[in-house]
């Protein structure tokens, strides 16, 4: 076999011509070339119910799953429970999201704390400093079968992508 090399068809090109441009690519003309977008910073968010055990434990786990790159999301209950509902768990594990590392935790554990944005699911008027603060009616499936915890996840769900998706557009 004769190629356009001289006649030869080892190595890495096999005989194939060489394409044109640089031998070398300079790093610092290949990033001044595309200016980069300021990425703007991450809005603390607080997710509150009664009990941290479902809801606002669902939304924690949706927004760091879906937003983390726009949020920093935490959750706490007005009155914690002891537990997160092993329901809460099944149902989030459907959707391949854990929280198996978090517990409930009570509105004294995030109080110090500065928040853009709180997003009250507890239905209970709320004592917190934020410049925002966001009333969500979503229902307590706490004594619920799977399906009510199903459609309360789905409800959840839909309220955090739509949060996302305002973070990310500025509003």
């Amino acid at each position: 076999m004769v190629s356009g090399d001289g006649g030869r068809t080892s190595g890495i090109r096999r005989g194939r011509p060489r394409l044109l441009g640089p031998r070398k690519i300079d790093p610092a003309a290949a990033t001044s070339q595309a200016p980069e977008k300021p990425t703007p910073a991450k809005k603390r968010v607080l997710f509150i119910c009664i009990g941290n055990s479902c809801r606002s434990q669902m939304a924690e786990a949706f927004a760091r799953a879906y937003g983390s790159d726009i949020m920093r999301a935490r959750s706490a209950g007005v009155s914690p429970s002891t537990i997160i509902q092993p329901l809460t768990k099944q149902v989030l594990g459907e959707r391949n999201l854990s929280v198996d590392d978090h517990f409930p935790k009570g509105m004294e554990i995030v109080r110090d704390e500065p928040f853009d944005l709180v997003v009250n699911m507890s239905g209970f008027p709320l004592a917190i400093h934020s410049p925002r603060v966001v009333e969500w009616t979503v229902p307590d499936p706490i004594g619920r079968d799977e399906a009510t915890y199903r459609e309360v996840a789905a409800l959840v769900e839909s309220l955090v992508m739509r949060l996302i998706l305002e973070l990310r557009n500025g509003s």
